[in-house]
């Protein structure tokens, strides 16, 4: 004879597994995005941020309408969507690029982009579009320059008659400005940096409005994810119907596309 074999009723001997219900499986799905946001704000937060570019200042190194990965790691830490940060330990370098909160009160202290042309205690010179730092003439081979404009006062800086900047000075670098410069030389304060935009002549930079506090500074470029051939205006504050149909039209007609320059580095 074939033994048979013998069901336990359920409850009596084994565990049954008790099915989750609506409210279990909602509380589920709470936690596990809870904890995507906790990375998200973590990742953007402390180490990288994506940025693209909406002004020329940076041309021919960057252009109008490029997505870059920045890197925050080292240089800045805070909170997404506020205005909470702690600098961090990494000081950036002289020619180094730099992404950085500019200190533009009545434009809402903007994001900006920039290189680094002088460090705390450099001493800069600018004759003819030539920058000069400590004595040295810096190699520029990045900079973008007009021949037409070497006797511009913003080409030869700190300018002798600092109102022959034609009212390009802000009124509180206008005040500050002469107490920095010495023979001739702006020196740069501590825990302070120069920046300039690589496309001298089309550029909103330190020599407008003055130095960048250490505790300004965001982070630096490291890769072009996406670059998109589009007007300008695209690109800025509060133009997000128009962004989006330019990515649409990107999919649609991927020639306004710069593959070129996809994943390149800095």
């Amino acid at each position: 004879m074939k033994a048979e074999a013998v069901v336990e009723p359920k409850g009596k001997g084994q565990a049954v597994a008790a099915e989750d219900t609506p409210r279990d499986r909602v509380w589920q799905e709470v936690v596990s995005w809870f904890w995507v946001i906790v990375a998200f704000l973590l990742i953007e937060g402390t180490l990288v941020q994506a940025r693209v570019i909406p002004s020329g200042s940076m041309e021919r190194t960057v252009l109008v309408g490029d997505h870059l990965i920045v890197s925050r790691f080292g240089y800045d830490a805070g909170i997404p969507f506020t205005g909470w940060h702690v600098p961090l330990w990494r000081k950036p370098k002289r020619q180094q690029i730099i992404v950085f909160v500019a200190p533009l009160p009545d434009q809402g202290y903007p994001d900006f982009i920039k290189r680094v042309v002088g460090v705390p205690g450099d001493h800069i010179k600018i004759i003819g579009g030539q920058v000069w730092v400590n004595g040295v003439r810096l190699d520029e081979p990045y900079a973008l320059r007009q021949p037409y404009a070497a006797g511009y006062p913003s080409e030869n800086f700190p300018p002798s008659d600092i109102y022959a900047m034609d009212g390009r000075l802000t009124p509180e670098w206008t005040q500050e400005m002469p107490a920095h410069v010495v023979n001739g030389e702006l020196v740069v304060p501590a825990n302070h940096y120069f920046m300039m935009g690589d496309n001298r002549d089309n550029s909103n930079d330190s020599r407008f409005w003055g130095f960048v506090p250490r505790e300004n500074i965001i982070g630096t470029p490291v890769i072009i994810y996406m670059s998109i051939n589009a007007r300008d205006e695209v690109w800025g504050p509060g133009h997000i119907s128009e962004r989006f149909e330019t990515y649409l039209a990107a999919v649609i007609h991927p020639g306004e596309v710069r593959w070129k320059r996809l994943l390149h580095t800095f």
